[in-house]
């Protein structure tokens, strides 16, 4: 069961990141320049629909694998540990997507026009960088360590 679990985590990992990373790198860089605020809206439109589920995906997997490997959550929160190092720093990144995510949908997206274009790509960045971060880290897993 684990071996399922870990590859719908890693697919799901792939369709987040690679979604953040495509808006990041292609389509922001273009509506920056364009100030075509309809084209964004049409990717984040698009990629909602599998990227959402993608990320609850990886956050039931995620919690799944973690309970697996550290079945005594409160080890999860202990500095002593290496996995448990892990688990916090996902959970971190976790809690910081989630922050950016809730204030560019509900402060952001809904104002969106051509003056706070910018401000929302302050957002789209970050999570970029952080999914990317999620990613190093779940490797970690098996690699024994960030460093």
């Amino acid at each position: 069961m684990h071996k399922y679990i870990l590859m719908l985590h890693i697919i799901s990992a792939t369709v987040w990141t690679g979604g953040h990373l495509v808006l990041a790198l292609t389509v922001l860089p273009r509506v920056l320049k364009s100030k075509n605020i309809n084209e964004l809206k049409q990717f984040e439109s698009g990629f909602e629909r599998v990227g959402i589920p993608a990320l609850l995906i990886q956050v039931i997997t995620g919690i799944w694998l973690a309970y697996n490997l550290v079945p005594d959550v409160k080890i999860w929160f202990r500095h002593d540990n290496p996995i448990s190092q892990l688990i916090l720093f996902k959970l971190f990144l976790l809690l910081a997507t989630l922050v950016l995510a809730a204030h560019a949908r509900f402060r952001i997206i809904p104002k969106l026009n051509e003056n706070n274009l910018r401000l929302l790509s302050y957002h789209i960045i970050p999570v970029t960088i952080i999914s990317v971060l999620f990613v190093i880290v779940g490797v970690s897993f098996r690699t024994g360590g960030l460093f």
